[in-house]
């Protein structure tokens, strides 16, 4: 879904493998490949209206190529990323914007089920703390994606999408604004992810992501809902374990063989009474609870995490560890 900046992502090197030559079709033009969007739109039934004051005069934009093509690495370790990411700085801010906009975290949590530090953690790495929702029209950039070859089909359909909300009203051209990738507003949502998700939540009729709170938050939390999060649980938590426990975790839980890069370096789940019973205690020293409730292990440098269900829900979001963990790190520093 929605595409965090390239820094958010812990960097595996990746060795190309020799790939046969594929012929491809000449390119039509962009001029031509406009038109045959348009049709395309149009039998969606996308007005004449919208598609005239988005399409009309349309060019791509070089520089989001070149951003495509220039994706920076970050070549840090987990328990590095995590410290240099919950800066005291950061910590400070998300706590002083729990305090701030209390009122409506309180409301939309009552409302999803989702905590209100997780919804500012959340906020805060996606746009910093609203101060960030992207400054690039929308429209120019998803075109430009999706006349280039590298990932037409998937950004043709961001593109389509894109239009549908601007017929629905919810945003003018003008306004629909984002990153060099084409997500939206301050929850970072790519088209498809706002019209599945996105809320009015301050009842004006429009869902508004870019500069409404009550609606980013919403936002936020129907994702969240809508992905699995069960209210009245935790994340997870950080944990000690036994080293003998950590040297033979490979056998008493092996990492789990399907889902994303971010699952695939979890532990099968187990019950946390499983895992009480191996000398798995919280970082205070007290014994886990005794609970069905399951838990995945994840190794973080010298650290150590049991996550529960409901961080699934947090990697929906974006399927790295580095960004799962900072979310719910930050989420516990928000009162």
């Amino acid at each position: 879904m929605r595409l965090l900046a390239a820094a958010l992502a812990l960097v595996v090197t990746l060795y190309p493998q020799q790939l046969p030559v594929v012929q491809l079709p000449p390119q039509q033009t962009f001029g031509e490949w406009l038109l045959a969007l348009r049709a395309e739109a149009s039998a969606q039934g996308i007005s004449d209206s919208t598609l005239d004051a988005a399409l009309n005069g349309l060019e791509p934009v070089p520089v989001v190529i070149e951003r495509d093509r220039s994706q920076a690495e970050l070549v840090l370790t987990l328990d590095q990323y995590l410290q240099r990411r919950l800066t005291p700085k950061v910590i400070k801010t998300a706590r002083a914007m729990g305090k701030e906009h209390h009122d409506v975290l309180a409301r939309v949590s009552a409302k999803y089920g989702v905590p209100p530090g997780i919804l500012v953690a959340v906020w805060g790495l996606e746009s910093n703390f609203g101060r960030f929702s992207g400054v690039r029209p929308t429209i120019a950039t998803l075109a430009t994606l999706a006349y280039d070859r590298r990932r037409a089909t998937l950004f043709r359909q961001e593109l389509l999408a894109a239009l549908h909300i601007l017929d629905s009203g919810d945003v003018s051209v003008d306004r629909m604004r984002g990153s060099w990738a084409g997500a939206l507003g301050q929850p970072q949502f790519m088209p498809s992810s706002f019209l599945q998700f996105a809320q009015d939540f301050d009842g004006d009729g429009r869902r508004d992501i870019w500069t409404s709170l009550p609606d980013v938050f919403a936002s936020i939390a129907n994702y969240l809902t809508e992905h699995g999060w069960a209210k009245g649980q935790m994340w997870g938590r950080e944990v000690k374990v036994p080293a003998a426990v950590l040297q033979r975790l490979d056998k008493l839980a092996p990492l789990q063989t399907e889902g994303c890069l971010a699952q695939r370096q979890m532990s099968v789940p187990l019950p946390l009474t499983e895992w009480r019973k191996l000398g798995v205690t919280q970082t205070s020293g007290r014994r886990l609870p005794s609970s069905d409730l399951t838990a995945s292990m994840v190794r973080a440098g010298r650290r150590e995490f049991l996550l529960y269900p409901n961080y699934q829900a947090i990697l929906a979001y974006n399927c790295v560890h580095a960004y799962g963990l900072s979310v719910a790190l930050l989420s516990d520093k928000v009162h």
